[in-house]
């Protein structure tokens, strides 16, 4: 079984992570909304690395418009 990481700035800082205005980021934390993006996109890279894939999110998720149709038909 895979080790639950709950914080994943210092694992991406420590293992991933080589340039040094990322590690002053991470470390940090953004001070402008640029900085705020940078940040997402850093957090959605390590999960990529770490192969950590969100379920979507919402009760009526819906994979196509035909699905849709079948389900307004019903009600």
């Amino acid at each position: 079984m895979k080790e639950k990481i709950t914080d994943w700035r210092k694992d991406y800082a420590e293992n991933f992570c080589n340039d040094k205005h990322h590690l002053e980021l991470l470390e940090n934390g953004p001070h402008s909304l640029s900085q705020a993006w940078l940040l997402g996109a850093l957090h959605n890279k390590w999960k990529k690395i770490r192969g950590i894939k969100e379920p979507p999110v919402g009760k009526g998720y819906q994979t196509s418009l035909k699905e849709w149709f079948r389900r307004v038909d019903k009600t």
